[in-house]
C-alpha cells in the first residue's frame, strides 16, 4: 500500500504539514505488511500557485497511484478530487515517522468531508 503524506520537508523525520495544497513536499511511503518498504519525497509543485492549489496537488498525488491520504487539513475542492479519485483520507498532526506507525495500526481518523476551509494557508490571517 503507498500513501501520500502532506510534508514540512523531505523525509519522514519531518512533520505533516497542516496544510494539503500549499504544503512543500509529498512524502510518499509505501507500506508492505506492517513495515515501511520505502519513502520517497515529491515537491508539491501547487505551492505558487495563485489559486487551485489543492486541485493541482489532488492531481499530482492521484498520479502517485496511492491509496490513502495524511494530512492536516483539506480544503473543499481538493477533498473532492481526492475522492473522486478512490483515495482515503485521513487526519493526522505530528512527526510522520509516528504518524506513518499509527496508520499502520489503525488508529488515525479517517474523514468524510472536508477539514479546512477553502484558500487556507494563503497568508491572509484569520484562519
Amino acid at each position: 500500500m503507498k500513501i501520500a503524506i502532506s510534508s514540512t520537508g523531505k523525509d519522514i523525520k519531518s512533520a505533516v504539514d497542516v496544510r494539503f495544497g500549499r504544503c512543500p513536499y509529498f512524502v510518499i511511503v509505501e507500506i508492505e505488511g506492517k513495515e515501511i518498504k520505502s519513502t520517497k519525497a515529491i515537491e508539491n509543485t501547487a505551492t505558487g500557485q495563485a489559486g487551485g492549489a489543492g486541485v493541482t496537488a489532488a492531481e499530482l498525488i492521484g498520479n502517485q497511484d496511492v491509496e490513502a491520504v495524511i494530512t492536516g487539513n483539506m480544503g473543499p475542492r481538493a477533498f473532492d478530487v481526492i475522492a473522486q479519485l478512490g483515495i482515503e483520507i485521513y487526519q493526522a498532526e505530528g512527526a510522520i515517522e509516528e504518524i506513518v506507525k499509527q496508520f499502520i495500526e489503525g488508529k488515525l481518523k479517517k474523514v468524510s468531508a472536508p477539514t479546512g476551509p477553502q484558500h487556507r494557508g494563503m497568508g491572509r490571517g484569520g484562519f
